[in-house]
């Protein structure tokens, strides 16, 4: 797609995935912003968001969730998003609970370059739609 629209803005629909244990937060490093976010990314053709949410979680860390607890959709222009290379984003985003989780947790794929939990009192650096997540997942008290 972006061959035919270059850097334009295009919307787009997707998944995120909270995995909490003892009460910290599983966070990735993204390799184009150096900063922290969930697992999670682009809906593809024919897919589910479930599916999608499955598929990212394995891609990027590794894990395999044994259901998706729905928490929150989110859209509008707090998810607008310029990448380091131009491309624009305006994502529709379902943030999902992952639940009973299994696996060996580790870097999966390119996208990201570090992986690991986290309690709320030492989050890392955390790309801006990651903090809004952050900010949902206390107020409902999953993760404090």
């Amino acid at each position: 797609m972006r061959k035919y629209i270059g850097h334009a803005p295009m919307l787009t629909a997707g998944a995120t995935v909270a995995v909490i244990k003892d009460g910290r937060l599983l966070l990735t490093l993204r390799s184009d912003t150096r900063t922290w976010g969930l697992p999670g990314g682009a809906i593809e053709l024919g897919e589910s968001l479930e599916e999608t949410a499955a598929r990212e979680l394995k891609e990027e860390t590794n894990l395999t969730a044994g259901g998706f607890k729905f928490l929150k959709l989110y859209s509008g222009k707090e998810l607008h998003f310029i990448y380091p290379n131009g491309d624009e984003l305006y994502t529709v985003t379902a943030l999902y609970l992952a639940e009973n989780v299994t696996g060996e947790l580790r870097v999966n794929d390119g996208e990201s370059t570090g992986v690991g939990y986290f309690a709320l009192n030492e989050m890392p650096q955390l790309e801006r739609r990651a903090a809004m997540i952050v900010g949902y997942l206390t107020g409902t008290g999953m993760l404090s």
